[in-house]
């Protein structure tokens, strides 16, 4: 692993950006460049192209200099991308980034090929991009502000640190990124836990209308676009509800589904220890990690569940050949 210095030589302008629909770590990971090149970098001209996150991350420092929207015809030096493992996934920024000079894609998603661009820093079996980050800058280069985004991105994609990605070495970089004096208390509570009513009242919806099968080890739900508009929910409320269907006793695969437009559902699929639903995702086009992974999918929801629960039976078969059992 190269030092973030190393590919800051001779760079003079530098944009970010990481995928579409940006989560905690997505989020995090980019304002924590931001703040890195504020701190160490003020001479370099950094721009951050995201879409706009989620208002639970408002507070993170630079949110607000977020660009929403390309410069035009601007060519930087280097573009770097977080947190994003194919190209598609960072429209409609991917012109700046092939007219810049260099590009360096840095990520741990397991769909992740490492050739995305011409320096990739991908390690599949770390937790999350910002515990990437936080070894590509080095400690001693990361201020309180960096700290915080880097600590977010961290405990969005580590579910507070209780999924299997995360490491003793997350956990001590967690620990020297609390000694910079962060709230870690707000930070959890407000971004990861904190629901508005009606986040609470369209996971109740979801929950309430659960299907379990394979003999409760797959759980399953879907909020079709009328409902959708009936609570005034956007893509945006969904977070949690995929985490509480996986979080169901006896629940090895958690599956959520929510319709964007007519026909066209936004696929989020969980486990807890068999399952890699990362290649279910990259089957339908998405991507993701061994037990955290998602889609877009067309077509009738219940053609679409069947689809993924013959994936998983073909994964448990499988598994039972392998051992023998």
């Amino acid at each position: 692993m190269k030092k973030l210095e190393e590919y800051l030589k001779g760079v003079s302008s530098l944009a970010v950006t990481a995928h579409i629909n940006p989560d905690g770590d997505a989020t995090g990971s980019v304002l924590a460049v931001l703040n890195y090149m504020k701190d160490n970098h003020p001479e370099i001209q950094t721009n951050v192209y995201l879409q706009e996150p989620e208002k639970e991350l408002a507070f993170l420092p630079g949110c607000g200099e977020i660009h929403t929207e390309l410069s035009a015809d601007k060519v930087y030096d280097l573009f770097m991308i977080c947190d994003c493992s194919t190209l598609d996934r960072i429209d409609p920024f991917a012109p700046a980034y092939r007219s810049a000079g260099r590009r360096l894609c840095v990520d741990h998603h397991k769909s992740n090929a490492g050739d995305f661009a011409e320096d990739n820093e991908v390690y599949p079996d770390v937790s999350s991009t910002c515990e990437i980050l936080y070894d590509l800058m080095g400690t001693e280069h990361i201020g309180r502000n960096t700290a915080e985004c880097l600590y977010t991105g961290i405990v969005h994609d580590t579910g507070v640190f209780k999924y299997s990605c995360t490491s003793r070495h997350t956990m001590e970089i967690a620990g020297d990124l609390m000694d910079r004096g962060l709230d870690t208390t707000s930070i959890i509570d407000n971004s990861f836990y904190s629901k508005t009513y009606v986040q609470n009242q369209i996971l109740g919806r979801a929950l309430l209308e659960s299907v379990l099968f394979f003999n409760g080890r797959c759980i399953f739900s879907v909020i079709p676009e009328s409902v959708m508009k009936f609570y005034g929910v956007t893509g945006a409320d969904m977070g949690g509800v995929i985490e509480q269907l996986r979080l169901t006793e006896g629940v090895e695969v958690a599956i959520f589904l929510y319709e964007t437009q007519t026909g066209v559902y936004k696929v989020s699929l969980r486990s807890k220890k068999f399952i890699d639903v990362s290649k279910i995702a990259v089957a339908y086009g998405g991507g993701g990690h061994a037990r955290a992974a998602g889609f877009t999918a067309s077509g009738r929801s219940r053609a679409i569940i069947n689809e993924i629960s013959a994936m998983i039976a073909q994964q448990l078969e499988d598994a039972q050949a392998q051992s023998g059992t």
